[in-house]
């Protein structure tokens, strides 16, 4: 049987949002559960504060998988941020860098209970100011596939090319994650920045970034179909 897959939902998502691909998962043989998110669980992470209660959940989610499945390991998918707040979750290095509070977890060391991560239209990389602290730590602690037993999988859309005039939200979003606004990528994530160093990376023509671009997402079926063959 496949390994369980948990899917952890993108920057201030539900995990409603997800069930379409939940659903498309569970139906090509994939048991999957979505970390239980509602819109408000992402409210202490505001201004680029500590993301530790959108861990915990996620650990909370992984467990019960594998306890369900009696699972020795599960499959990660990441939408957006939530592939880089995977990459904290493998690690052993303490996620310290907005403090910290006695009794709380703040190393999960989850890569010898995970073996694929897929990374869905993921911003690796920001110049945001409220995003530096988060992924400075991410990318300091873990840079590229920093793991070798665990697969990372990286997934670009391919679908908006960023100019002025014209697609000013996309050119304003590349440029605040990469630097370039004048590039391809998924509307919100340039592709240079959705690939990670060491990773299996992927660009899908016409994918948009979330459920709401219109068009294909990540987690329209026919392009689930596409990825969903990395959790085997």
């Amino acid at each position: 049987m496949p390994l369980p897959t948990i899917i952890l939902p993108g920057y201030l998502a539900s995990a409603i949002d997800y069930h379409p691909m939940q659903q498309t998962l569970n139906e090509l043989g994939y048991p999957t559960a979505t970390v239980p998110l509602l819109k408000r669980s992402w409210l202490p992470t505001l201004g680029g504060r500590s993301v530790l209660p959108i861990l915990e959940q996620l650990d909370q989610t992984v467990q019960q998988m594998r306890q369900q499945y009696d699972a020795p390991k599960v499959n990660l998918v990441g939408h957006s941020a939530g592939g880089w707040i995977a990459r904290i979750y493998l690690g052993e290095t303490p996620y310290d860098v907005h403090g910290m509070q006695p009794g709380k977890t703040y190393a999960w060391k989850a890569h010898t209970q995970v073996a694929n991560l897929i990374a869905l239209g993921t911003p690796h990389t920001s110049f945001e100011r409220w995003a530096l602290k988060n992924l400075n730590f991410v990318n300091l602690s873990y840079p590229g596939a920093f793991y070798a037993n665990v697969r990372y999988v990286c997934v670009a859309g391919k679908a908006i090319f960023g100019k002025r005039p014209g697609d000013w939200l996309a050119h304003s979003s590349y440029k605040l994650t990469c630097g370039q606004g004048d590039c391809w990528g998924d509307g919100i994530t340039p592709i240079v920045a959705a690939h990670l160093e060491g990773a299996e990376n992927i660009t899908l023509d016409n994918v948009r970034h979330s459920p709401r671009s219109g068009g294909l997402w990540y987690g329209t079926p026919e392009v689930v179909k596409q990825w969903a063959t990395y959790l085997a």
